[in-house]
């Protein structure tokens, strides 16, 4: 084989994405950025087994992610060139999993998932932040930095700069979500633990709670509202983020009140990493911000505008902030891109692969 050959891109990864209730899987080819074969099944984690031991569910995730590439693989007639994976939870640069709160819980010993994955399946694997690995995917068409924010069930961020993610070699960095934004003693509760996170707070879970509460302190505003007619005019328990999402996307009043106050906290920490390091992009993802689309948007800028964003003016500050692509695909589509730059055919050896400078993370 010449140099020449030895230095071109593999011919085909297999890329999963593993989220707290859903497992992804599909094939990703280097040479177009092509994704193709796209599954979803539930995933094995306390989602699926609520009573199962946190050892025992870090097992049965080990072992779905082996059977699914096995069962991947059949279907291409072997195995890939290298894995790439995406997965919930703080992941070091060597593809320790720090933590998963969603997948397995709260407790347990972080999970060396890259090393395990690849003395079982037998190819080079890389594991990575899922939310690092979207930034994967849009590094490819931005040119200048830029900080991606993800408003789904919880919120993160990763910054993306300088041809990296800006994260610690250790999975410190791009936790927005757990910034303390409200220190009272009642605040919302978030997934890890702790109380007045923004991810409680400004997430689709704490826009609903939110809703819920002011469905409750104001019965007559909710009974008229837009709102209270997707949900078929019922108890406050009975909103729902789908209801949510389309009442605030049609400018109901009610709605949009209760989004604007939890987005309050949300552009504070736009602008604290704005006016920190100086990143003049954020891109919106996640299913609920995505699912109200343009009007999140604009209600997000409007109250950065309010805020004064540092210096810049309403104009500058809309160009501040745009949507992602509408779609669930991001972890799946920034792995493949994440491996496309860090291997090349002549990655042949079977263990996880380096991606020093904290792009795991």
């Amino acid at each position: 084989m010449t140099t020449k050959e030895a230095d071109r891109p593999p011919e085909s990864f297999t890329v999963l994405d593993v989220g707290g209730t859903t497992l992804r899987i599909g094939s990703y080819a280097p040479a177009t950025g092509h994704l193709s074969r796209v599954r979803r099944v539930p995933v094995e984690g306390k989602a699926l087994h609520p009573d199962a031991s946190v050892p025992e569910l870090q097992e049965r995730v080990v072992e779905q992610i082996v059977r699914e590439v096995d069962r991947h693989g059949a279907g291409t007639g072997g195995a890939p060139h290298a894995v790439g994976i995406a997965f919930a939870g703080p992941v070091t640069a060597e593809g320790l999993v720090v933590a998963a709160p969603t997948v397995w819980g709260l407790r347990g010993a972080p999970l060396p998932l890259g090393a395990l994955l690849g003395e079982r399946i037998g190819v080079p694997v890389a594991v990575v932040n899922d939310l690092t690995a979207a930034a994967w995917r849009y590094a490819a068409t931005e040119p200048e930095p830029f900080c991606l924010l993800t408003i789904s069930s919880g919120i993160g961020n990763k910054v993306f700069r300088g041809g990296d993610v800006l994260v610690d070699p250790a999975g410190h960095g791009g936790e927005l979500g757990h910034w303390v934004c409200d220190p009272s003693p009642d605040a919302p509760l978030c997934d890890c633990g702790g109380r007045g996170h923004l991810g409680a707070v400004a997430s689709g879970r704490g826009v609903l709670a939110a809703a819920r509460r002011a469905a409750v302190a104001d019965p007559a505003e909710f009974a008229a509202s837009r709102l209270a007619a997707l949900c078929g005019g019922g108890h406050p328990d009975a909103i729902g983020n789908p209801a949510l999402a389309k009442a605030i996307a049609e400018g109901d009043p009610f709605a949009t009140g209760v989004l604007r106050g939890t987005l309050v906290p949300l552009a504070q920490a736009v602008s604290a990493v704005f006016t920190s390091i100086g990143v003049c992009r954020f891109i919106l993802m996640g299913g609920f911000a995505l699912a109200v689309g343009e009007r999140y948007r604009a209600l997000l800028v409007e109250e950065l505008v309010r805020q004064g964003c540092f210096g810049l003016a309403a104009d500058r500050v809309d160009a501040l902030i745009s949507l992602g692509a509408p779609d669930d695909d991001h972890g799946l589509l920034g792995a493949g891109r994440l491996l496309t730059t860090r291997t090349t055919r002549t990655t042949g050896t079977a263990g996880t692969i380096s991606t020093a400078g904290g792009a795991t993370a």
